[in-house]
């Protein structure tokens, strides 16, 4: 019975060094995840007034883009999912896998192949084990993102949209990310967006009629206007999903870490409840042997007079 509790006590020594470590980790995510909240907020109005600018050109001029062309029979689509590079943070990177498995079978059902592009370890280490194919991988930057890393993905995407058959990349008919959208510290949801052909998110009005001048004047073209933001605009866009998903992943890691610690707060007070009645067991038990041996003596005493 003593070997009992010196079993438990262990237990609960090694419990307590884990609620340690689970608690520090619920700490760090806590105080991360104001950073990436702020860095999220604060990326918000150059991708508003990026988007405005597009939407103007878009608007305005009659300018056909290749990026913003939809293509009569796309046959092929990439995807670029974006997880975590680290885990115990809970189900997030689960669940965006999840859902681009069904947005894989979405397109598939659709007649379309699928390219996969990753950014995280996750969603790279989710794809080897199954012997899947994936293009391009980026990693080491999940919970925090920079726009370089943003524009890296972007150009390889663009490059892969406008490829065309005979070129050393694969060419695509159409980019899709899935990342998780921030919602708030308990809430983070999955999501696929469609990147490419490109769709102007947001809209302007258009000028009155009767107008004497023109709303806009583009200089030195519409067409080069939209060649050099249209690329811009999709890297901000990534660079926008990689800042949602880095605050949603810090968000689930603690939501983790604080059901871990809570969970070793209850298994420390039943292994204790369990060692103390282990020690009054035996204690018990050699309180009976001790009364169980002087009755043995004084019957044997009582036998020999």
């Amino acid at each position: 019975m003593a070997l009992s509790v010196r079993e438990y006590r262990a237990r609960i020594k090694s419990t307590e060094s884990m609620k340690k470590i689970t608690r520090a980790m619920e700490l760090i995510a806590a105080s991360r995840i104001i950073k990436a909240q702020q860095r999220a907020q604060a990326a918000a109005p150059y991708a508003r007034e990026l988007t405005r600018a597009v939407s103007a050109v878009a608007t305005f001029s009659n300018v056909d883009h290749a990026l913003t062309l939809e293509p009569e029979n796309p046959k092929k689509a990439a995807i670029l999912i974006v997880t975590s590079d680290r885990g115990l943070a809970g189900a997030y990177s689960s669940s965006v896998l999840k859902e681009a498995e069904r947005l894989i079978e979405k397109l598939k059902g659709e007649g379309k192949d699928v390219d996969l592009y990753t950014s995280g370890r996750k969603a790279e280490a989710y794809f080897k084990f199954r012997q899947r194919r994936v293009a391009q991988s980026w990693t080491g930057f999940s919970d925090q993102p920079t726009y370089d890393v943003a524009a890296e993905i972007g150009a390889t995407l663009i490059a892969s949209f406008l490829a065309e058959e005979g070129d050393d990349i694969a060419d695509v008919d159409e980019v899709h990310v899935v990342y998780t959208r921030f919602r708030s510290m308990l809430s983070q949801e999955p999501t696929a967006v469609r990147l490419l052909p490109l769709e102007v998110v947001e809209g302007t009005e258009p000028p009155e009629a009767g107008d004497l001048l023109p709303l806009y004047e583009f200089e030195p073209s519409p067409s080069d206007v939209l060649d050099s933001l249209l690329p811009r605009y999709v890297q901000s866009r990534i660079f926008f999903a990689l800042l949602q998903a880095a605050a949603s992943e810090l968000a689930a890691r603690q939501k983790a870490m604080k059901s871990a610690t809570d969970n070793a707060d209850e298994l420390i007070k039943k292994y204790k409840r369990i060692a103390n009645q282990a020690r009054q067991a035996g204690i018990t038990q050699e309180i009976s042997e001790i009364v169980g041996g002087v009755n043995a003596l004084a019957d044997a005493q009582a036998g020999s007079e």
